[in-house]
């Protein structure tokens, strides 16, 4: 089933079922962070009511949602989202599901999808486009193994791959050398490159399920680091597509023997995983991206990176919502440490793309986000910044062309950097989160959850742990 065959009526749906004899359906809905959670009920139950009615769930044990006192949930099946799932034993088809309150009726406040459909629908009331793309490149690593320990006395962990620079001399039987060298594997070439047929096969598995990829390949940093990059879509499309990118490549890597991981900074003193999105606004078939104002951009379009570089330290509490992104976001490893725009320089949150150059294709390249992003939360953020810079009329100021490294502390002190820690961008989407419920997007409750969860469930609790390099630090002295 492709894309272009996807069912957009209930009727259509149960059709699918019978015509393609799928045994199984399995409904699908994500929680505030982003994760997917599922249930799984035999073809012939689903009926033509759960497309309006919905199906009720126990919403206590799901991440930053209702409290035990009021757990209801109901999830309503979108039947636009039918696709199947071509690594399920038995023939299955997949719905992803809004969830709601529990009448029915309204959406819940705190579901994902909810934000990116209001955002999308913010951005047409708003008169300035009707479709918004935006084209994710979306990194990870592929490990043979980790082993994780975190417990009141002890804590510690441990990946490894065959190809990580660190097994260079380690007895293989025979060890044949072909180790990717560390921060300088990106785009290497086989035998180096191990992983090639199996991104292969997870690119392979997400056309099968009528997703778009446009190419994959080794990423720069050693022990098995990839990317595979989606074809552009429309916000919400891509929000679940991401969903569907991790849900395969999690999947695929399993049935390898090997786990897949898109944390952000897994490896230390190397290259961390980023998800460099490509955004652009349209109107029907007009880019409204291209013009004449700079870099072959529009007006409208620098005063979109106007609107993302203002909100940038708030934006990257959905961007880079873990404490490990953090460890991602430094000088010198490639990242994104500085809140500007520019053509060539990679260290600034904004990047033109050189290589661009027809009006269909001018776009700009948010460099900031990493792929722990909930990407409905995640795009409809970026996509509300640059609304705001669009109506208020802001300008990026002057790009940031020189290559940062060649540049003094001087140079940069008149720049704003990104946020430090996920403490800092917490505080920041604190004080800064107007733009973001302008046309009801974004809800209050879901803000206040948000900065709630990740202070009390992540920040905090990461805080109070010892670290082992502590141990190294402190335990003799």
């Amino acid at each position: 089933m492709t894309a272009r065959a996807t069912p957009s009526r209930a009727e259509e749906v149960l059709g699918l079922l019978r015509e393609r004899d799928f045994r199984m359906v399995d409904v699908r809905f994500v929680d505030l962070l982003g994760a997917w959670h599922h249930f799984t009920l035999p073809a012939h139950q689903l009926v033509e009511s759960a497309f309006s009615e919905g199906l009720g769930i126990d919403g206590s044990a799901i991440r930053g949602f209702a409290p035990v006192h009021r757990s209801d949930l109901v999830v309503v099946p979108d039947p636009r989202t039918a696709r199947p799932d071509p690594l399920a034993e038995a023939p299955t088809l997949v719905l992803l599901a809004d969830i709601r309150e529990p009448d029915g009726e309204a959406s819940h406040p705190l579901d994902p999808r909810g934000v990116a459909r209001r955002a999308e629908a913010h951005l047409r009331n708003r008169g300035l486009a009707t479709h918004a793309f935006f084209g994710p490149q979306t990194e990870f690593f592929v490990f043979d193994q980790v082993r994780v320990r975190a417990e009141s006395h002890a804590a510690g962990y441990e990946v490894d791959a065959g190809s990580g620079h660190w097994n260079s001399d380690r007895e293989e039987f025979p060890n044949l050398g072909y180790k990717a060298r560390r921060k300088l594997a990106a785009q290497v070439a086989p035998p180096t490159d191990t992983f090639g047929d199996l991104r292969t096969e997870m690119c392979l598995v997400l056309e099968d399920v009528g997703l778009t990829t446009l190419r994959h390949h080794h990423e720069a940093a050693s022990g098995g680091q990839s990317e595979i990059d989606l074809h552009y879509d429309t916000l919400l499309a891509q929000a679940d597509a991401l969903c569907w990118l991790k849900h395969v490549v999690k999947n695929v890597a399993r049935r390898a023997g090997k786990t897949a991981t898109f944390m952000p900074k897994p490896i230390l003193d190397d290259n961390g995983s980023g998800m460099h999105t490509h955004i652009s606004l349209w109107r029907d078939a007009e880019p409204l991206f291209a013009g004449e104002a700079g870099f072959g951009l529009s007006s409208l379009a620098l005063s979109f990176v106007a609107g993302v570089l203002a909100h940038g330290p708030a934006l990257c509490a959905f961007t880079n919502p873990t404490t490990n992104s953090y460890k991602r976001l430094v000088a010198g490893f490639g990242a994104p440490t500085h809140l500007a725009y520019s053509a060539g320089n990679r260290s600034v949150a904004v990047r033109i793309p050189a290589h661009a150059r027809q009006p269909r294709s001018r776009r700009i390249e948010l460099r900031t986000p990493d792929p722990l992003a909930n990407p409905y939360l995640a795009l409809s953020a970026i996509l509300m910044a640059g609304i705001d810079g669009i109506e208020r009329g802001l300008q990026p100021g002057e790009p940031l062309d020189a290559d940062a490294f060649a540049l003094d502390e001087q140079s940069l002190r008149h720049v704003p950097s990104i946020p430090a820690s996920l403490e800092e961008a917490l505080r920041a989407l604190d004080a800064d989160r107007e733009f973001l419920i302008q046309g009801g997007v974004f809800d209050g409750a879901l803000l206040d959850a948000w900065i709630r969860w990740k202070r009390e469930h992540e920040v905090h609790e990461v805080r109070l742990r010892p670290h082992p390099h502590e141990f190294s630090l402190y335990f003799d002295g």
